[in-house]
């Protein structure tokens, strides 16, 4: 049999880098879902707003799709951050130069799931 996925939420292209985003995420991956809000909203990091709007949206999914869950029966089950594309930008320097400025983008995906054993 087939493991279920759980409730996904997707954010594409925000502009951070996902370096940057992958270490918030890996404290709150595997947490209960009121843990991982009160670690993020803690955090001073940009990357942890960002995960913060997303797992806020994965958990009103899964309570919407099932009516019987419960937020504290819920958990992280996986947070990915992945690359997107690079903006490109002109960032000009001394003697008439120019360097090319990436700006570059990621998508968070975050899939809750609810406690086994309950």
């Amino acid at each position: 049999m087939a493991e279920r996925k759980g409730y996904v939420a997707t954010t594409k292209f925000l502009i951070a880098s996902p370096t940057k985003v992958r270490p918030v995420a890996h404290l709150v991956n595997q947490k209960p879902v009121t843990k991982a809000f009160a670690i993020l909203a803690n955090m001073p990091q940009k990357g942890a707003g960002l995960i913060n709007a997303t797992l806020k949206s994965a958990v009103a999914n899964a309570l919407n799709q099932n009516s019987k869950l419960d937020e504290d029966m819920l958990y992280v089950k996986e947070i990915r951050i992945d690359e997107g594309p690079r903006l490109k930008r002109v960032w000009f320097r001394a003697r008439g130069r120019a360097d090319q400025l990436l700006k570059r983008m990621c998508h968070i995906t975050v899939i809750v799931d609810e406690k086994a054993g309950e």
